[in-house]
């Protein structure tokens, strides 16, 4: 190693060059003449004239329209079987305690109930939508559905 080759350890900042010679010289990085080249200049987005082309209804506002939906969880005949004793009330708030369900957003979520399993203990479902194969089985085994 020479003295000609140590090379500084933080070197200096570049300093802009203006004039002839520099990169930022002369029209400064704005090319010709013309309305691009005037300060205030903003080339209309592209993209806006495409959102202009679309129906109104878009955005935020659209979905209070038709109206926010929550997911719907499905639970089976057999998981209730398993989790509930004889003469329980089953409903959203007790199926969160229970753990079969998460909730969502802080709230309980809408459940349905369907028919696969079997379900030998009388049971009341309140606040639950039920499918027709799981009616049958819930009031087949002396329960109800509210």
């Amino acid at each position: 190693m020479q003295i000609h080759n140590i090379k500084r350890k933080t070197p200096n900042k570049k300093v802009m060059i203006v004039g002839r010679g520099g990169k930022r010289g002369k029209t400064s990085g704005r090319g010709g003449k013309g309305q691009t080249a005037r300060a205030g200049h903003k080339a209309r987005p592209e993209w806006r004239d495409f959102i202009k082309r679309m129906p109104k209804l878009r955005g935020y506002s659209f979905q209070s329209i038709t109206g926010v939906t929550h997911p719907v969880t499905a639970i089976n005949l057999d998981l209730i079987n398993d989790a509930f004793k004889a003469g329980a009330t089953v409903k959203p708030s007790t199926l969160f305690a229970a753990g079969l369900i998460n909730q969502y957003k802080g709230q309980n979520q809408k459940i349905k109930i369907l028919g696969t399993g079997e379900i030998t203990k009388k049971i009341t479902l309140v606040n639950c939508t039920v499918s027709k194969s799981a009616k049958e089985k819930i009031e087949k085994a002396g329960g109800s559905v509210k």
